[in-house]
């Protein structure tokens, strides 16, 4: 049986180092097309998908998880950074109708500030966190996963069944779901169970995406002012 040498875990904590450190890099280079996608899809007519919210809410979780398999096939070349950044710039395109609702609001762009603020306040809490104590949270991973599934099943749902009710709660379980997430993800990171800063940015990117629109629909849901 052999023994890791002092060597060997020296440069095993160099390279998950490595990885965390482009992850970070990559993850604030992602926010640029992402901006520029939100610009662009808030001059979009979404009215489609607010007359038809179910068979809209399938056609972006099909073009997303269609874009998702191409970073992911792609993650060991350039063109995985490529198709990266295609997807946050899809993804920005996305946040266009929920920016159009948050903006109908007199105090829209207050709401959209807050909801931006409060995400970058919760990723860096988290993140500081698992990266300073360096705790294992890869036990959290099978509850998160079956949470996810039973969230997105109950989200496709309510696109369809359209309860106010029910999308505030799955608004507030979806932001305990993915800030827990930002602690798995980066822990995964930490102890080498993500070596390759591709997926690690990705993964980490839609713990923040998703924790901004449904921070955001809370926020329009309690603090919304119309006109």
């Amino acid at each position: 049986m052999q023994f890791p040498t002092q060597a060997s875990i020296g440069t095993l904590a160099t390279e998950q180092n490595k990885v965390l450190r482009n992850t970070y890099m990559m993850l604030g280079l992602t926010m640029i097309p992402t901006v520029i996608g939100a610009f662009i899809g808030m001059s979009i007519n979404f009215s489609f998908m607010a007359l038809h919210p179910f068979i809209g809410a399938i056609a972006m979780f099909a073009v997303m998880m269609g874009l998702l398999f191409a970073v992911t096939k792609l993650r060991n070349s350039v063109w995985g950074i490529v198709a990266l950044l295609g997807f946050t710039f899809v993804a920005g395109v996305f946040l266009g109708p929920i920016l159009q609702h948050a903006l109908h609001f007199s105090n829209g762009g207050t709401l959209v500030g807050l909801a931006a603020g409060g995400t970058g306040i919760i990723f860096l809490s988290l993140a500081s966190y698992a990266t300073v104590s360096k705790k294992d949270f890869s036990f959290m991973g099978k509850f998160l996963f079956i949470g996810l599934i039973m969230l997105l099943i109950a989200s496709l749902a309510n696109a369809f069944f359209q309860v106010p009710v029910m999308s505030l709660v799955i608004s507030a379980v979806a932001v305990m779901i993915f800030s827990a997430y930002i602690l798995f993800d980066i822990s995964q990171i930490i102890h080498g169970g993500e070596t390759n800063y591709v997926m690690a940015t990705l993964t980490l990117y839609l713990d923040i995406y998703n924790i901004f629109i449904n921070l955001l629909n809370l926020l329009m849901a309690f603090s919304g002012e119309k006109d």
